[in-house]
Protein backbone atom coordinates (compact mmCIF):
# COMPACT_ATOMS: atom_id res chain seq x y z
CA UNK A 1 0.00 0.00 0.00
CA UNK A 2 1.48 3.17 -0.83
CA UNK A 3 1.13 5.62 1.36
CA UNK A 4 1.54 9.39 0.81
CA UNK A 5 0.52 12.97 2.64
CA UNK A 6 0.18 15.56 -0.07
CA UNK A 7 -0.49 19.60 0.16
CA UNK A 8 -3.03 19.89 -2.28
CA UNK A 9 -2.34 23.41 -2.78
CA UNK A 10 1.30 22.78 -3.09
CA UNK A 11 2.75 25.76 -6.18
CA UNK A 12 -0.92 27.10 -6.15
CA UNK A 13 -2.43 29.89 -4.60
CA UNK A 14 -3.84 29.02 -0.72
CA UNK A 15 -5.35 31.81 0.70
CA UNK A 16 -5.68 30.41 4.32
CA UNK A 17 -6.26 32.38 7.75
CA UNK A 18 -4.12 29.51 10.15
CA UNK A 19 -0.24 29.93 9.64
CA UNK A 20 -0.21 26.56 11.45
CA UNK A 21 -2.19 24.87 8.34
CA UNK A 22 -2.72 23.13 4.93
CA UNK A 23 -5.05 21.08 4.07
CA UNK A 24 -3.67 17.70 2.69
CA UNK A 25 -4.77 14.92 0.86
CA UNK A 26 -3.22 11.19 2.60
CA UNK A 27 -3.51 8.13 0.01
CA UNK A 28 -4.01 4.46 0.84
CA UNK A 29 -3.14 3.28 -3.05
CA UNK A 30 -3.17 -0.34 -3.20
CA UNK A 31 -0.59 -2.59 -4.52
CA UNK A 32 -0.66 -3.13 -7.92
CA UNK A 33 -0.68 -7.34 -6.93
CA UNK A 34 -3.54 -6.93 -5.26
CA UNK A 35 -5.64 -5.05 -7.78
CA UNK A 36 -4.48 -7.35 -10.21
CA UNK A 37 -3.84 -5.28 -14.11
CA UNK A 38 -6.85 -3.49 -14.13
CA UNK A 39 -7.55 0.09 -11.94
CA UNK A 40 -10.02 0.18 -9.02
CA UNK A 41 -12.67 2.62 -7.66
CA UNK A 42 -11.35 4.95 -5.30
CA UNK A 43 -12.65 6.91 -2.25
CA UNK A 44 -12.18 10.06 -0.60
CA UNK A 45 -13.20 10.16 3.05
CA UNK A 46 -14.47 13.58 4.70
CA UNK A 47 -13.98 13.15 8.46
CA UNK A 48 -16.46 15.53 10.03
CA UNK A 49 -15.37 17.92 13.78
CA UNK A 50 -17.81 20.59 13.02
CA UNK A 51 -15.90 22.42 10.85
CA UNK A 52 -13.65 23.07 13.95
CA UNK A 53 -12.05 20.02 14.42
CA UNK A 54 -11.11 16.67 12.59
CA UNK A 55 -12.70 13.40 14.27
CA UNK A 56 -10.23 10.57 14.53
CA UNK A 57 -12.46 7.79 14.55
CA UNK A 58 -13.29 8.39 10.73
CA UNK A 59 -10.28 8.52 9.24
CA UNK A 60 -7.55 5.56 8.75
CA UNK A 61 -10.19 2.86 9.88
CA UNK A 62 -12.57 3.91 7.95
CA UNK A 63 -9.92 3.59 5.31
CA UNK A 64 -8.70 0.36 5.92
CA UNK A 65 -12.87 -1.16 5.65
CA UNK A 66 -13.00 0.31 2.07
CA UNK A 67 -9.20 -0.65 1.28
CA UNK A 68 -9.65 -4.35 2.76
CA UNK A 69 -12.93 -4.36 -0.40
CA UNK A 70 -10.31 -3.25 -2.92
CA UNK A 71 -11.04 0.18 -2.97
CA UNK A 72 -8.35 2.59 -3.52
CA UNK A 73 -8.76 5.38 -0.12
CA UNK A 74 -8.52 8.77 0.57
CA UNK A 75 -8.67 10.91 3.56
CA UNK A 76 -9.08 14.53 3.25
CA UNK A 77 -7.83 17.25 5.75
CA UNK A 78 -9.52 20.32 4.84
CA UNK A 79 -9.76 23.85 5.43
CA UNK A 80 -11.82 24.29 8.62
CA UNK A 81 -12.77 27.91 11.09
CA UNK A 82 -11.14 30.27 10.95
CA UNK A 83 -10.65 29.27 6.98
CA UNK A 84 -14.60 29.52 5.85
CA UNK A 85 -16.80 28.80 3.10
CA UNK A 86 -16.12 28.61 -0.24
CA UNK A 87 -12.53 27.31 1.00
CA UNK A 88 -13.61 23.72 2.48
CA UNK A 89 -15.68 23.08 -1.17
CA UNK A 90 -12.06 24.07 -3.10
CA UNK A 91 -10.23 21.98 -1.20
CA UNK A 92 -12.49 19.30 -2.09
CA UNK A 93 -12.12 20.21 -5.25
CA UNK A 94 -8.83 20.43 -5.79
CA UNK A 95 -8.30 16.91 -3.88
CA UNK A 96 -10.96 15.14 -6.56
CA UNK A 97 -8.90 16.72 -9.28
CA UNK A 98 -5.43 15.94 -7.88
CA UNK A 99 -6.92 11.94 -7.98
CA UNK A 100 -8.15 12.17 -11.23
CA UNK A 101 -4.39 13.64 -12.56
CA UNK A 102 -3.18 10.71 -10.92
CA UNK A 103 -5.39 8.44 -12.30
CA UNK A 104 -3.27 6.25 -14.41
CA UNK A 105 -0.36 6.23 -11.79
CA UNK A 106 -2.51 5.09 -9.20
CA UNK A 107 -4.39 2.84 -11.41
CA UNK A 108 -7.66 4.37 -10.23
CA UNK A 109 -10.42 4.15 -11.89
CA UNK A 110 -11.09 7.80 -12.79
CA UNK A 111 -14.91 6.89 -13.90
CA UNK A 112 -16.01 5.89 -9.92
CA UNK A 113 -14.95 8.22 -7.64
CA UNK A 114 -17.19 8.11 -4.79
CA UNK A 115 -16.94 10.94 -1.70
CA UNK A 116 -17.92 9.65 1.79
CA UNK A 117 -18.05 12.12 4.85
CA UNK A 118 -18.91 12.42 8.41
CA UNK A 119 -21.26 14.56 9.95
CA UNK A 120 -19.91 18.20 9.04
CA UNK A 121 -17.62 16.19 6.44
CA UNK A 122 -21.13 15.12 5.17
CA UNK A 123 -22.75 18.29 4.47
CA UNK A 124 -19.37 19.25 2.78
CA UNK A 125 -19.73 15.99 0.51
CA UNK A 126 -23.75 16.96 0.38
CA UNK A 127 -22.47 20.27 -0.78
CA UNK A 128 -19.78 19.20 -2.95
CA UNK A 129 -22.36 16.67 -4.70
CA UNK A 130 -25.01 19.46 -5.46
CA UNK A 131 -22.20 22.27 -6.31
CA UNK A 132 -19.78 20.69 -7.72
CA UNK A 133 -20.06 21.78 -11.08
CA UNK A 134 -20.87 25.38 -10.10
CA UNK A 135 -18.52 28.34 -11.68
CA UNK A 136 -17.04 29.05 -8.07
CA UNK A 137 -15.17 25.46 -8.49
CA UNK A 138 -14.15 25.19 -11.30
CA UNK A 139 -9.79 25.63 -10.66
CA UNK A 140 -7.84 26.78 -13.11
CA UNK A 141 -6.36 24.16 -15.68
CA UNK A 142 -8.34 21.50 -14.49
CA UNK A 143 -10.40 19.76 -17.32
CA UNK A 144 -14.10 19.58 -17.64
CA UNK A 145 -16.35 17.28 -14.94
CA UNK A 146 -12.26 16.65 -13.28
CA UNK A 147 -14.07 17.31 -10.22
CA UNK A 148 -17.08 15.39 -10.25
CA UNK A 149 -18.06 12.60 -7.97
CA UNK A 150 -19.67 9.32 -9.48
CA UNK A 151 -21.19 8.56 -5.81
CA UNK A 152 -21.24 9.97 -1.96
CA UNK A 153 -22.00 8.16 1.14
CA UNK A 154 -23.07 10.06 3.85
CA UNK A 155 -22.72 9.57 7.21
CA UNK A 156 -24.84 11.05 9.93
CA UNK A 157 -24.63 14.30 7.96
CA UNK A 158 -25.53 17.98 9.04
CA UNK A 159 -27.44 18.77 5.39
CA UNK A 160 -29.44 22.24 6.18
CA UNK A 161 -29.03 25.38 7.87
CA UNK A 162 -32.55 25.89 8.82
CA UNK A 163 -32.33 26.76 12.57
CA UNK A 164 -34.84 24.86 13.43
CA UNK A 165 -32.86 21.50 12.71
CA UNK A 166 -29.06 22.63 11.71
CA UNK A 167 -25.60 21.83 13.79
CA UNK A 168 -25.68 25.52 14.75
CA UNK A 169 -21.59 25.45 15.09
CA UNK A 170 -20.82 23.48 12.53
CA UNK A 171 -23.02 26.50 10.63
CA UNK A 172 -21.13 29.59 12.75
CA UNK A 173 -17.57 28.08 11.68
CA UNK A 174 -18.16 27.40 8.35
CA UNK A 175 -19.82 30.87 7.55
CA UNK A 176 -19.18 32.86 10.69
CA UNK A 177 -21.74 34.02 13.52
CA UNK A 178 -24.02 36.36 11.34
CA UNK A 179 -24.99 33.98 8.55
CA UNK A 180 -25.74 35.56 5.49
CA UNK A 181 -28.27 34.31 3.64
CA UNK A 182 -27.80 33.98 0.23
CA UNK A 183 -24.85 31.37 1.83
CA UNK A 184 -27.26 30.09 4.05
CA UNK A 185 -29.21 28.75 1.03
CA UNK A 186 -26.26 28.16 -1.25
CA UNK A 187 -24.94 25.71 1.62
CA UNK A 188 -28.19 23.76 2.41
CA UNK A 189 -27.71 21.24 -0.05
CA UNK A 190 -31.54 20.20 0.06
CA UNK A 191 -32.17 23.15 -1.75
CA UNK A 192 -29.37 22.44 -4.11
CA UNK A 193 -29.90 19.00 -5.49
CA UNK A 194 -30.32 18.55 -9.36
CA UNK A 195 -30.17 16.74 -12.51
CA UNK A 196 -26.13 17.00 -12.23
CA UNK A 197 -26.16 15.40 -8.56
CA UNK A 198 -24.46 12.15 -7.99
CA UNK A 199 -26.62 9.29 -6.17
CA UNK A 200 -26.20 8.67 -2.93
CA UNK A 201 -26.25 6.58 0.30
CA UNK A 202 -27.00 7.89 3.24
CA UNK A 203 -27.54 6.79 7.45
CA UNK A 204 -28.23 8.25 10.32
CA UNK A 205 -29.53 7.18 13.63
CA UNK A 206 -33.20 8.28 14.73
CA UNK A 207 -31.68 9.01 18.34
CA UNK A 208 -28.50 11.28 17.34
CA UNK A 209 -29.01 13.94 19.97
CA UNK A 210 -26.39 16.35 17.88
CA UNK A 211 -27.60 16.49 14.31
CA UNK A 212 -31.29 15.48 13.92
CA UNK A 213 -32.33 12.60 11.51
CA UNK A 214 -34.27 15.68 9.83
CA UNK A 215 -30.63 16.51 8.13
CA UNK A 216 -30.71 13.06 6.15
CA UNK A 217 -34.39 13.06 5.75
CA UNK A 218 -34.36 16.44 4.03
CA UNK A 219 -31.76 15.64 2.30
CA UNK A 220 -33.55 12.20 0.90
CA UNK A 221 -36.50 13.97 -0.03
CA UNK A 222 -34.99 16.61 -2.24
CA UNK A 223 -33.04 13.71 -3.73
CA UNK A 224 -36.23 11.90 -4.57
CA UNK A 225 -38.20 14.61 -5.78
CA UNK A 226 -34.96 14.98 -8.64
CA UNK A 227 -35.28 11.65 -9.38
CA UNK A 228 -31.22 10.98 -8.31
CA UNK A 229 -31.14 7.50 -6.61
CA UNK A 230 -30.69 6.80 -3.04
CA UNK A 231 -30.37 3.59 -0.15
CA UNK A 232 -31.09 5.13 2.84
CA UNK A 233 -31.01 3.42 6.42
CA UNK A 234 -32.56 4.86 9.95
CA UNK A 235 -31.00 2.84 12.93
CA UNK A 236 -33.21 3.42 15.91
CA UNK A 237 -30.54 3.90 18.39
CA UNK A 238 -27.17 5.27 18.91
CA UNK A 239 -25.76 8.24 19.57
CA UNK A 240 -23.74 10.91 16.81
CA UNK A 241 -20.48 9.95 15.66
CA UNK A 242 -20.72 6.26 15.50
CA UNK A 243 -18.12 5.70 12.37
CA UNK A 244 -18.19 2.20 11.70
CA UNK A 245 -19.18 1.33 14.83
CA UNK A 246 -16.97 -1.16 15.94
CA UNK A 247 -14.10 -0.92 19.10
CA UNK A 248 -11.45 0.36 16.02
CA UNK A 249 -13.55 3.14 14.79
CA UNK A 250 -15.70 4.69 17.44
CA UNK A 251 -15.32 6.38 20.85
CA UNK A 252 -18.97 5.96 21.55
CA UNK A 253 -18.82 1.96 22.07
CA UNK A 254 -19.03 -0.94 19.43
CA UNK A 255 -23.28 -1.48 18.24
CA UNK A 256 -23.12 -4.49 15.27
CA UNK A 257 -26.28 -3.14 13.96
CA UNK A 258 -25.21 0.11 13.27
CA UNK A 259 -21.28 -1.27 12.19
CA UNK A 260 -24.00 -2.89 9.13
CA UNK A 261 -23.72 0.00 7.40
CA UNK A 262 -20.40 -0.48 6.06
CA UNK A 263 -21.13 -4.14 4.18
CA UNK A 264 -24.17 -2.04 3.16
CA UNK A 265 -22.84 0.72 1.79
CA UNK A 266 -20.50 -1.66 0.13
CA UNK A 267 -22.92 -3.70 -1.47
CA UNK A 268 -24.45 -0.25 -2.76
CA UNK A 269 -21.16 0.68 -4.31
CA UNK A 270 -21.04 -2.56 -5.88
CA UNK A 271 -24.15 -1.67 -7.55
CA UNK A 272 -22.94 2.08 -8.74
CA UNK A 273 -19.43 0.87 -10.50
CA UNK A 274 -20.27 -2.67 -11.14
CA UNK A 275 -17.22 -4.19 -9.63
Amino acid sequence: MKNLTIDIWEGLNYEGKDPNFRPDLRTYILDEGFIKDRPRPAILIVPGGGYGCFGTGEQECVAMQFAAAGYHTFILRYSINPNRHPQPLLDLSRAMCIIREHAEEWRVDADKIAILGFSAGGHLCASFGTLWNRDFLQLPNAKAEQNKPNAMVLCYPVITSDEAFTHMPSMWNLLGEELPEDLRKLVSPELQVSEATPPAFIWHTFADPVVPTENTLMMASALRKQNIPFELHIYPEGPHGMSIANDDGTTQGANPHIATWVPLCREWLKLQFGV
